[in-house]
C-alpha cells in the first residue's frame, strides 16, 4: 500500500483532473482511499475540489467519525463507507457529477452499454441506482446491492459512483462512463443508435476474460436499445432479426422460470 502522504497527493491530483474535465463543479463530488482496516482518507465537505490541498483532507474511521483533520466529513461519505463494507477489494471510491451521464438519468434513460465495444469489455453494463435524497441515509441504501456487483453505477439525478483497487483506476472508470454518455448523446442527434449484435457482445466478454481484465462485469441493464426487457422496437426492421430476438427473449424467460429477467 502507498503511504498516507502519497495517498493524499493522489486524491488531490484526481480532484484536479475531475475539476479540469468538468466532471464536478464548485464543492461537488468526493473522493476517498482506504488507508487500512478502519481508516479512510477522504475529501471534506464543501471545499472546491479543483483547489483542494493535501492538508485539507481528513481521516475517518469505518463509521465516518473524524480522526484527523480540521474540516467536517462530507455527508456523502456514507456511500463510500457502504462500498468499502460491501467489498474488501475496493481501495478507492469516487462520487462525481458528470454532466452527460446525469443528463441521461434526468431524461429517464439508462445508458446504452452495447453500442461501444470498449464499454462492454470494461463494465458489461452500467446500472442505474434509484433516486436517493442527497446527503441522507438513502444514498447507501440505493447503491448497496449494485456496488457489490459492479465497478461503476449511475445514481439517478445525482451522478456516478466508481470504485477500483486504487484511486486512479476509479477515476479512469469515471472518465469512461462520461465518455460513453457523451458519445451516445451525440449519436442520438445524428440518428438511431444501433446495439452490437448479442453474438458480438458474447465475443467481447470472452476476449475480456482471456486478456485477464480485472473488475466486475454487470449483466444487461435492460436499457431498451435492442428491444430486450422493455417494450421498445428492435433497431432494424429485418424480419429474421426480429424473429431471432423474440426467440432469445422466450428462451430467457423459460430459463428464469417464466419470470421477466
Amino acid at each position: 500500500m502507498k503511504s498516507e502522504r502519497e495517498s493524499r497527493q493522489d486524491i488531490v491530483e484526481v480532484c484536479r483532473r475531475m475539476y479540469g474535465r468538468g466532471l464536478i463543479s464548485g464543492g461537488d463530488g468526493n473522493v476517498s482511499i482506504r488507508l487500512g482496516a478502519d481508516r479512510i482518507l477522504s475529501t471534506p465537505s464543501g471545499l472546491n475540489k479543483g483547489f483542494i490541498t493535501p492538508r485539507d483532507l481528513i481521516v475517518t474511521d469505518g463509521a465516518g467519525k473524524r480522526l484527523q483533520g480540521a474540516w467536517r466529513p462530507t455527508s456523502e461519505l456514507r456511500m463510500h463507507l457502504e462500498a468499502y463494507r460491501r467489498r474488501a477489494d475496493i481501495g478507492a471510491v469516487i462520487h462525481a457529477h458528470p454532466p452527460h451521464t446525469v443528463a441521461f438519468s434526468l431524461a429517464g434513460q439508462k445508458l446504452p452499454q452495447c453500442a461501444m465495444p470498449e464499454v462492454v469489455m470494461m463494465f458489461g453494463s452500467i446500472p442505474m441506482a434509484s433516486y436517493a435524497t442527497p446527503c441522507t441515509e438513502e444514498g447507501p441504501r440505493a447503491i448497496a446491492d449494485l456496488i457489490g456487483e459492479c465497478d461503476a453505477l449511475i445514481i439517478e439525478r445525482h451522478g456516478t459512483l466508481t470504485v477500483g483497487p486504487d484511486v486512479f483506476s476509479a477515476y479512469d472508470k469515471l472518465e469512461k462512463v462520461e465518455h460513453s454518455a457523451e458519445v451516445c448523446a451525440a449519436a442520438r442527434l445524428i440518428g438511431p443508435v444501433k446495439p452490437l449484435p448479442q453474438e458480438e457482445v458474447a465475443k467481447l466478454l470472452e476476449l475480456r476474460q482471456s486478456l485477464g481484465l480485472s473488475g466486475k462485469v454487470y449483466p444487461c441493464n435492460r436499457c431498451g436499445m435492442c428491444g430486450r426487457g422493455e417494450d421498445v422496437p428492435p433497431a432494424d426492421g429485418d424480419v429474421a432479426a426480429i424473429a431471432a430476438r423474440i426467440a432469445r427473449s422466450i428462451q430467457e424467460k423459460l430459463s428464469h422460470g417464466g419470470k421477466e429477467g
